[in-house]
């Protein structure tokens, strides 16, 4: 009797499961690259304040080269603003006050100065009376303007300095006159003198302002007591 074998059957199966082997991990998917622009990011502080200091700069470059040009054309003083002696018009003053001459009811004076001579004109004072003015501007580009009037002091003055009067100062003496000198709120001096005329011509009126310094008030005070006046209607026929 064969015997039977009592050795198990390595095929035979037991019930139990072989395990499986480990699987491998699964790869991660690769990113695809980005399209489009990148997102906006804010600048650093560093970067921010050198934009505004560029800024800035752009800014003040121009006005500063703008105030250069202004303080080269015309520089101040304490008397005034001074200008170019050689720019601006020009004007044929002894012609023009011999024209008024003519037409004048009181005697007028041409000054004899080395300066040029830029404006006249001849019109009416507020209160009665006419005005001859004559503008000049000094060697040193300062101006001043004499006004000859047949007008009263009060009136003379409101008409060329405004509406309000400006305040008394006292008697300044210069060409062997005495000038009541009035100063405005602006600083501008305004000097005012009677003079006689000869002949029948009844006295008139000289006012003289302007930014001209003391020294330069006083050469026109002095250069127009020295004029031969002319009377009123000289050359008329």
């Amino acid at each position: 009797m064969v015997g039977v074998s009592s050795e198990p059957d390595p095929h035979a199966s037991t019930g139990s499961r072989v395990p499986e082997e480990a699987s491998e991990p699964a790869e991660a998917p690769r990113q695809r690259p980005r399209v489009g622009p990148r997102p906006m990011q804010k600048p650093g502080r560093t970067e921010t304040r050198m934009k505004d200091m560029l800024g800035a700069l752009l800014i003040l470059i121009p006005i500063a080269l703008l105030l250069v040009g202004v303080t080269r054309s015309c520089t101040f003083a304490p008397t005034g603003p001074q200008i170019d002696p050689n720019a601006g018009p020009s004007v044929d003053a002894p012609a023009r006050l011999a024209e008024y001459a003519r037409v004048s009811t009181f005697a007028l004076r041409v000054p004899a100065v080395p300066w040029r001579a830029n404006s006249t004109d001849r019109g009416p004072v507020e209160g009665g009376g006419t005005a001859v003015r004559t503008g000049f501007v000094t060697g040193e580009g300062r101006y001043l303007r004499l006004v000859q009037s047949d007008a009263t002091e009060e009136n003379l003055l409101r008409t060329e300095a405004g509406a309000t009067i400006p305040t008394g100062e006292g008697v300044t003496p210069a060409a062997g006159l005495s000038w009541v000198t009035y100063r405005a709120q602006s600083g501008e001096p305004f000097r005012i003198a009677t003079v006689p005329n000869p002949g029948p011509s009844a006295p008139s009126r000289l006012l003289i302002t302007g930014s001209g310094n003391d020294d330069e008030f006083r050469t026109l005070a002095e250069a127009t007591l020295r004029a031969t006046p002319l009377p009123p209607g000289a050359g008329t026929n």
